[in-house]
């Protein structure tokens, strides 16, 4: 037997037996208690369920270490730079498709509850926020105010689609690492997909359209839009309470990822966001309201 490990939360390894690939996801319970994902007895749960539709298999499940045992899927992580490469965005689409039609999760998730539980968790850890955080807080309400108007029917989704959990394989794009899963708005993952990757307007529109076909209206590309720059807004404290309380206790290099200067990268981008005069025209499309641009 022998293996190989990764993964910048819980620990994943590869293990060869006799031969055959597989993959031991051993979660780490400081994630969910830091608030950084949801426990791992739904994070196993919520695996198993999106087998059915673009997950791996899940061949065992170990709920004492807590770990599970999955199918090694073959073939290529995608790279940052392929999820921008425009014909790549349809099999992206149609992979969020596949899991959304696929089985309830037994749990939701929203974009704002989140934000409020990490300030909540930097307020109890006095963690200091990125610069400049809280003078946005009625800019950030009205778009919060703006995406609750009108939800979109919930659906099972993986709310942390970074190019690395897309999985091209012979039979189309898989997904994989269900730590922050739960049911949600389908707009927040397509606008999650654009923030992770660093979308422009144009190849927004080209994943909205190609995932709402025919039935792509302006208010849900908005929406997706609004749901990207709310990605940046609390993925950003997601990062600083990852800093605060993990990284910072193993040593940032344990991973070789710096979770301080990610913060600071996806504050800066939604700040831009929350700064631009655009923003009020998206507000509107979405509401069906003469578009305004919020005070900070």
């Amino acid at each position: 037997m022998a293996a190989t490990a990764g993964g910048l939360s819980h620990h994943v390894y590869r293990i060869d037996v006799d031969g055959v690939p597989y993959v031991l996801r051993v979660l780490e319970p400081a994630v969910s208690a830091a608030g950084l994902g949801v426990a791992p007895e739904q994070e196993i749960v919520n695996t198993r369920l999106a087998a059915a539709s673009v997950g791996a298999q899940v061949y065992a499940e170990l709920p004492d270490v807590p770990a599970i045992v999955l199918e090694f899927l073959h073939g290529r992580t995608l790279s940052a730079a392929e999820v921008r490469r425009p014909e790549v965005v349809p099999a992206l689409a149609e992979a969020c498709r596949r899991l959304h039609a696929g089985p309830a999760f037994g749990n939701d998730f929203d974009i704002f509850i989140k934000r409020a539980e990490l300030l909540e968790i930097c307020r109890r850890h006095d963690l200091p926020l990125p610069a400049g955080y809280r003078d946005y807080e009625s800019t950030v309400g009205a778009v919060r105010s703006a995406l609750h108007a009108a939800p979109l029917a919930h659906v099972p989704c993986h709310n942390d689609l970074l190019a690395e959990n897309f999985i091209a394989t012979s039979s189309g794009v898989r997904i994989i690492d269900y730590q922050l899963s739960g049911n949600n708005d389908p707009a927040f993952e397509l606008g999650d997909i654009a923030a992770e990757a660093d979308y422009d307007p144009d190849l927004t529109g080209r994943l909205a359209g190609a995932y709402f076909g025919d039935g792509l209206t302006p208010a849900l590309l908005a929406r997706v839009r609004l749901f990207h720059i709310a990605s940046n807004v609390t993925w950003a404290l997601w990062f600083t309470v990852h800093h605060g309380l993990l990284a910072a206790a193993r040593g940032d290099g344990a991973v070789g990822f710096d979770y301080e200067a990610e913060a600071a990268d996806k504050w800066g981008q939604a700040r831009r966001a929350l700064e631009d005069p655009e923003l009020g025209r998206l507000i509107g499309t979405v509401t069906g309201r003469n578009p305004t641009t919020p005070n900070h």
